[in-house]
């Protein structure tokens, strides 16, 4: 490697291990002399403890093994892996690192550590999640939890499966997908409309070499996730798979949104976005749901609510997300809710969701009375500690 080149590294990851395992080793074969690290967390749950190894094309080069930090699996991944990224680096032999993340590690945290802790020696140039079509389906519509799975990364993991997933499979620019005599044309139209904005190479082909190299920016990618300004799929049908997309400007009444919650997060394989609430007009809530199982979160004030001199200090991409929706009278508080799955029923959808808006009676009421409005989101928003 040339004197002060950085080390290029790549981030393949993704529950479908046999895909991730197949993405990897074409990458080892089609990149001579590349490295790749995997960190296995199977043993984190019980023993604290996480199983390092590294190899090339020929097989494992070292291994070794370390602590689980603080119950945490980035915190041990980050004390582990970077060193071993700076140690390649420093050797100046190694043409590509890929970094195999273990089946529920999620690639934000650790793209994010990699950028922020590599400095002049380490270059991000993709993260890449493994996908085998025909697993797309039942990975995204499985509510357990990882810990039920054996899949947990810590003791203290509370995700599931499928949230899991869905932020594996969002937040990587590049899919690598497998060649799966199992999946049909319904799998292919649901990934492409899940994340209609990824590039897509199979695995088998050229194209992953060459994408491990294309540039990552870590900002960009961590604003196409942000509830405020994520880049939402747009309206689609095809092979059964629909999205459907809904949006509004009337704030929704509390109660009533509160009581439809449960039919809304079963309503379809995967729903997200952003929507507010009369009571909380000028909170920014995110919806979240997958596998049947809903997380509402707040994400702080709307521009709208505030100040113009505060305007300054928010990325570009938020400011322009909120020019899309913005409204004379609300700004840029909106319904924007997105809703994908195979057998969607649009208008059933569309009428729930309608039913649980102000009435005209009670928008006209303004946000003084709306505030007064039975807090129903409190225990979902406001836990007690």
């Amino acid at each position: 490697m040339e004197e002060n080149r950085k080390l290029p590294v790549v981030i393949v990851g993704g529950l479908h291990s046999d895909a991730r395992k197949e993405a990897v080793e074409r990458l080892l074969r089609s990149v001579p002399g590349s490295v790749a690290l995997h960190h296995d967390l199977s043993t984190a749950a019980d023993r604290r403890t996480v199983l390092r190894s590294v190899r090339d094309s020929s097989g494992e080069l070292d291994s070794g093994e370390t602590e689980l930090v603080n119950d945490c699996a980035c915190c041990a991944l980050r004390e582990d892996l970077v060193p071993e990224l700076e140690r390649l680096a420093a050797g100046g032999l190694t043409p590509l690192a890929v970094v195999e993340l273990w089946d529920s590690v999620e690639p934000q945290p650790m793209a994010e550590i990699i950028a922020a802790h590599g400095g002049d020696i380490l270059d991000l140039t993709c993260v890449t999640t493994a996908v085998d079509p025909a697993l797309l389906l039942p990975c995204l519509s499985n509510g357990d939890d990882l810990s039920e799975a054996g899949l947990a990364a810590a003791p203290t993991d509370g995700r599931t499966v499928a949230d899991t997933w869905a932020r594996q499979l969002e937040y990587a620019p590049v899919l690598a997908v497998v060649e799966s005599p199992e999946a049909d044309e319904a799998d292919l139209a649901l990934l492409a409309q899940l994340h209609p904005t990824a590039r897509q190479v199979a695995v088998g082909s050229g194209e992953l070499a060459e994408a491990a190299f294309a540039g990552f920016d870590v900002q960009a990618a961590a604003a196409r996730q942000h509830p405020a300004c994520a880049l939402l799929p747009q309206e689609a049908d095809a092979c059964g798979i629909s999205t459907f997309v809904w949006r509004r400007h009337r704030p929704f009444h509390p109660e009533r949104l509160y009581a439809a919650l449960e039919d809304l997060a079963c309503a379809a394989t995967r729903s997200r976005g952003r929507f507010w609430l009369a009571d909380r007009p000028d909170t920014l809530l995110s919806w979240d749901a997958a596998g049947g199982a809903l997380c509402v979160e707040d994400n702080g004030p709307w521009l709208a609510s505030l100040p113009d001199a505060a305007w300054e200090m928010v990325p570009p991409q938020r400011r322009a997300a909120a020019a899309l929706d913005w409204h004379p009278e609300h700004g840029d508080c909106c319904q924007h809710l997105v809703f994908t799955s195979p057998g969607l029923d649009r208008d059933g959808l569309a009428e729930l969701l309608d039913s649980c808006l102000l009435t005209d009676a009670e928008y006209t009421g303004g946000r003084t009375a709306w505030k007064h409005l039975p807090p129903a989101f409190d225990s979902l928003l406001d836990p007690v500690p």
